[in-house]
């Protein structure tokens, strides 16, 4: 089936992060006390950050009850540190050849959304410090925190193929830099499923999850979209 809707993720995939997230989240957790290392934050990135700070919280609390105060108090904490990161940053920028990508496919009649396990606020904070809502490139954005279930549940998909109508998840592909966005492509049953290795995982760490094609740029995913059929 034809590719209509191409669905990519953001930090990581589209926008360059130099690991942002994962000090953010380290620093917000070590804020509360509770030390994690890089790899251990790497296996929860992609899903909504919320669910990634209670699962963390989880594995280092040896049973004890983890309240939703501490959860929030933590996002909280993690949000701000976000929010100053993108408003500020000199190095927020696309990954390379997300522009060029964006708009051979738009050009090509494929339908662009962006997901995220960001809330609302991230996202709108990067949308607006990119100028990509002015670009007229993208046709949705979805963001963890309006749907049920994040990632890597099929929600946010789901969600991009209603505001773009299209039906099909075989006519969607799923583009992300983590194993949690290649969760959501296969339990959403997308057409494409498709890893790109340069931002926060490795070809060898997202090599074990469901993909139909892993690339190192995304300067290979317009022949890829395009002569799937």
């Amino acid at each position: 089936m034809k590719i209509e809707l191409v669905v990519f993720d953001m930090a990581g995939t589209t926008v360059r992060d130099d690991d942002a997230v994962n000090h953010c989240l380290q620093n917000a957790l070590a804020a509360a006390s509770l030390n994690v290392t890089r790899d251990e934050i790497n296996h929860v990135m992609g899903i909504a950050k919320p669910l990634a700070i209670r699962t963390l919280l989880e594995r280092h609390r040896n049973g004890e009850a983890v309240t939703d105060q501490l959860v929030t108090t933590i996002h909280d904490d993690f949000l701000q540190r976000m929010l100053d990161h993108y408003r500020t940053s000199p190095t927020v920028e696309p990954m390379p050849h997300t522009m060029d990508t964006f708009a051979q496919l738009k050009e090509a009649g494929v339908r662009l959304a962006l997901d995220t396990g960001f809330s609302r606020p991230i996202a709108d904070a990067i949308l607006n410090r990119l100028g990509w809502r002015e670009s007229g490139l993208l046709d949705t954005t979805v963001t963890s925190d309006e749907v049920a279930q994040g990632r890597p549940h099929p929600d946010l998909l789901f969600r991009a193929m209603e505001r773009t109508g299209v039906k099909s998840a075989q006519a969607v592909a799923k583009v992300g830099d983590t194993p949690a966005d290649l969760g959501e492509g296969a339990s959403a049953g997308s057409g494409l499923n498709i890893g790109v290795t340069n931002g926060s995982h490795t070809a060898k760490e997202l090599e074990p999850y469901p993909h139909t094609h892993l690339i190192s740029d995304l300067r290979e995913l317009w022949a890829i979209v395009l002569n799937h059929t």
